[in-house]
């Protein structure tokens, strides 16, 4: 993959690399699609990333089909797929590791200790193997793509990081290789994850500028289902992920719930003025 991106460069032409932990969804696939219009080479690593999961997380369950992944990468006009070993990721003894101090504690990160610094972590191997021009990355993970383009700016890679919008079933469920976990049942209220965010997006078109009080809607939307437990709602600055009481300028709204056994994570983003 080295010797492959280096002979890319030469020739002066562009990379561009989707990041993928595999079971490729639409989502995934929006992301292929904008890679292919906008770079000469298109890289889609798949690789089940065993530092970004906790020790009661479901690494060893999550969804795995390379050869499903590969003809789909493949029908969306993928040039390469980089699917390496762990052994090759995190040789024997291995112990660098890279960490986003600040952004990488709160949110996401203060409910799964050590997840952003795995994902930070892959990300800069990815980088430096792969040598994008562009990396694409979705909005359903919206502090995961801060935090990599705070990783980006800071050690000055010259890389550009373009995160494309959520893409949703027609119900409005945020699309997610975990969503193959959800029974009959669940994936029918999993909905009310996208209903929550909705509401308050309506709340603040009609004048709520008060977090709490956006808070205290979108439970109520979501308390509804029985088989959903909110384990948190974030309302914060969408550029340092700093929490905010009155909403002012550009803010994130993200929510995590468990539906069932599966968690679920999805945002919104609005400004206001």
């Amino acid at each position: 993959m080295i010797q492959f991106a280096e002979q890319i460069r030469r020739r002066g032409e562009t990379i561009g690399l989707v990041p993928t932990m595999g079971a490729l969804h639409e989502g995934h696939l929006s992301l292929i699609r904008a890679a292919r219009r906008q770079t000469d080479t298109v890289v889609v690593s798949i690789f089940v990333n065993p530092l970004q999961f906790g020790v009661r997380e479901d690494f060893a369950r999550y969804p795995r089909n390379l050869s499903r992944d590969l003809a789909l990468a493949k029908r969306e006009g993928a040039d390469v797929v980089f699917a390496p070993s762990r052994e090759e990721m995190y040789p024997r003894g291995a112990c660098a590791i890279v960490e986003v101090e600040g952004l990488s504690d709160q949110l996401e990160g203060a409910l799964r200790p050590g997840h952003f610094r795995g994902v930070a972590t892959v990300v800069a191997k990815l980088f430096n193997i792969v040598q994008p021009t562009i990396a694409y990355f979705g909005q359903k993970d919206y502090q995961q793509a801060v935090i990599i383009k705070r990783m980006v700016e800071d050690l000055h890679w010259p890389v550009r990081i373009d995160v494309l919008p959520t893409v949703r079933e027609s119900d409005g469920l945020a699309m997610s290789s975990r969503n193959v976990y959800l029974s009959t049942v669940e994936r029918r209220q999993a909905v009310a994850l996208s209903q929550a965010l909705k509401a308050a997006h309506e709340a603040i078109r009609g004048g709520e500028r008060r977090a709490q009080a956006l808070r205290r809607r979108m439970q109520a939307v979501m308390r509804q289902q029985a088989l959903i437990r909110v384990q948190q709602i974030g309302i914060v600055d969408a550029a340092t992920l700093t929490p905010v009481a009155q909403l002012k300028g550009r803010a994130a709204i993200l929510v995590a719930a468990f539906v069932g056994t599966t968690r679920l994570i999805d945002n919104l983003l609005v400004d206001v003025t």
